[in-house]
């Protein structure tokens, strides 16, 4: 099937007259896949999976939602092989998706089943593109498979051609239908006003672009109907809001919207795993940390069969302590993490040597375990998922690799640095005293740096205690002096040996700070800088979708009746 087919002239060539009936079978098949996705949504999993999985190679819903439920595994996850099976289950739903088009080919009309198919098929491809992103972060995946993502975006846009025009005629199971152009349409255009400018670049293909706020809005909509698509959309839209917009942004999502689309599944899935872990994401999002672990311990209660979803749990429980600074349970959870999840042993191996770090030197340390030895275990430990390895894990092996000499420069507040790639200031900046705890841990971090012989990593260490004490002074109102810790980085930027990424995230950070002072002008600058003077560093793509998160947040306060001085975007 060819992403060129004109779905809008084959639908406008027939009248309202010649539009046959539906199949007798599209209807009892969507019946089926809902209730399948209400016994999924109730912890049933394996009963979920096991009604779809007869008629998953004939029928083209049976096969959809069957591939849709491990991908949605697969993303919670992070499992590599529950990415792989993921995958290979989505391309067979594509098949049957592709058959079911070409057996409706042969008619001269275009019935509502073609047209389900249509849009089955493109979902097919939306979702596969989703999992190349889970495997490789910085996109070059996604634009390699950038084919794929065409024809995707090319038929759901004549999809939604035909589903406005005036000649189409809502069949039975039209909600349906349009809730699966609604979320197709919606995925995109989030999907692709977030990516940063020079990967939009990449994507030479006619007709790419992506509003934020029709995306948004196609999403709700989607959402708000009953309609097989339903959840989807509003799976998506709490992925945006309470993970998306911290990860790849500056953590501007809509927490209240987040909620206000919760509370219905959480009062009708009350013990629902999937909803206790977005309700315990909002609370930790707010600050409200003691409620969060609550809820992330409700969860794991809540089902014991599908035990890789616990670890979701953990990694948010490992943050929760963190962001308390009770290191001891913090590396309880990453130890769990590091003997039962396959998504980064790398990671994982990091950040439990990175907690016992912050051990005072009484503490008993678990297991006789010695974080110099953990530090090493590090590299040793990488791996890659389709063939690629992960950013984060790329960022912990880098950063171990000090401790392979026989004397190591020890890292000086590990956990606190990766929380930073995690965007974890955001949250606890919510919390004045989780703020004032963390900048009491960095203060003792900076007088130990200031009274240490001079070594190779000195400088960056310093950055990097600049860098997150200008945070939580920026989060305490403290203005001036998080500029002048920002500042002191860029001025000392050619001192700095290793840690290069510190350089372009303080510009960010900076450019952050003028923003919410209101001087504009000054933002854009740094955030320019940010952009376009350095690259080849840590982290690098996160960055970027940082910075492009920010100019955009820029461009809408800028478009309220004043020229914007923004490049465009």
């Amino acid at each position: 099937m060819s992403a060129s087919t004109n779905l809008t002239s084959l639908w406008k060539q027939k009248s309202k007259s010649e539009q046959r009936s539906p199949q007798p079978d599209l209807k009892t098949s969507l019946d089926e896949c809902v209730v399948a996705l209400d016994l999924f949504l109730s912890n049933r999993f394996e009963d979920a999976l096991a009604k779809l999985r007869s008629k998953a190679k004939d029928s083209m819903y049976h096969s959809l939602t069957y591939a849709t439920i491990l991908e949605m595994q697969a993303m919670m996850t992070f499992e590599p092989e529950d990415i792989i099976s993921a995958g290979n289950t989505m391309k067979d739903a594509q098949a049957v998706c592709q058959k079911q088009v070409v057996s409706f080919k042969n008619t001269k009309q275009f019935t509502e089943e073609e047209m389900h198919a249509e849009v089955c098929y493109a979902e097919c491809l939306l979702q596969r593109a989703a999992l190349t992103f889970l495997q490789d972060e910085n996109m070059i995946s996604f634009i390699k498979g950038g084919i794929k993502v065409r024809n995707s975006y090319q038929m759901y846009k004549e999809l939604l051609n035909i589903v406005q025009s005036s000649s189409y005629t809502k069949g039975e199971n039209y909600s349906h239908l349009e809730g699966g152009v609604q979320l197709g349409i919606g995925a995109f255009n989030l999907t692709l006003s977030l990516l940063p400018t020079r990967i939009l670049r990449l994507l030479k293909f006619v007709g790419f672009s992506g509003n934020k706020e029709f995306g948004l809005e196609q999403l709700q909509e989607g959402a708000s109907t009953e309609n097989f698509r339903a959840l989807l959309c509003t799976m998506l839209l709490l992925c945006y809001h309470t993970f998306m917009s911290f990860v790849l942004g500056t953590g501007e999502g809509d927490v209240d919207d987040a909620e206000r689309l919760l509370l219905p599944f959480l009062k009708r899935y009350p013990k629902g795993a999937i909803f206790l872990f977005f309700a315990g994401r909002i609370e930790e999002i707010r600050g409200n940390i003691d409620i969060a672990i609550s809820r992330f311990e409700e969860c794991c209660e809540a089902q014991q069969h599908w035990k890789q979803f616990h670890h979701m749990c953990y990694w948010e429980l490992m943050w929760c302590f963190t962001f308390k600074r009770q290191w001891k349970m913090a590396y309880f959870y990453a130890d769990l993490l590091s003997k039962e999840n396959s998504w980064s042993k790398s990671t994982y191996m990091y950040m439990k040597a990175a907690y016992l770090s912050m051990f005072a030197e009484d503490d008993y340390k678990p297991f006789g375990d010695d974080e110099i030895e953990l530090f090493r275990e590090v590299p040793n430990m990488k791996q890659k998922i389709a063939g690629k390895s992960l950013p984060t894990e790329k960022f912990a092996i880098r950063k171990a690799r000090r401790y392979l000499t026989q004397n190591p420069v020890k890292l000086t507040v590990p956990p606190l640095e990766m929380m930073y790639i995690w965007n974890g200031y955001t949250v606890i900046g919510k919390h004045q005293d989780l703020t004032e705890g963390m900048l009491e841990t960095l203060n003792s971090a900076e007088r130990r740096l200031d009274s240490v012989p001079v070594n190779e990593y000195l400088m960056d260490d310093k950055c990097l205690v600049k860098l997150l004490k200008g945070l939580c002074l920026k989060h305490l109102d403290k203005l001036s002096e998080a500029e002048e810790y920002f500042s002191w980085i860029h001025t000392n930027q050619h001192m700095i040996k290793y840690d290069h990424y510190l350089i372009p995230n303080a510009l960010l950070e900076h450019g952050l700070l003028c923003m919410q002072e209101g001087r504009n002008d000054e933002a854009i600058k740094f955030l320019e800088s940010a952009k376009q003077d350095y690259n080849n560093y840590s982290m690098e793509s996160r960055t970027h979708f940082r910075i492009q998160a920010a100019l955009l947040k820029l461009k809408a306060n800028t478009q309220n009746g004043k020229k914007s001085l923004l490049p465009s975007l």
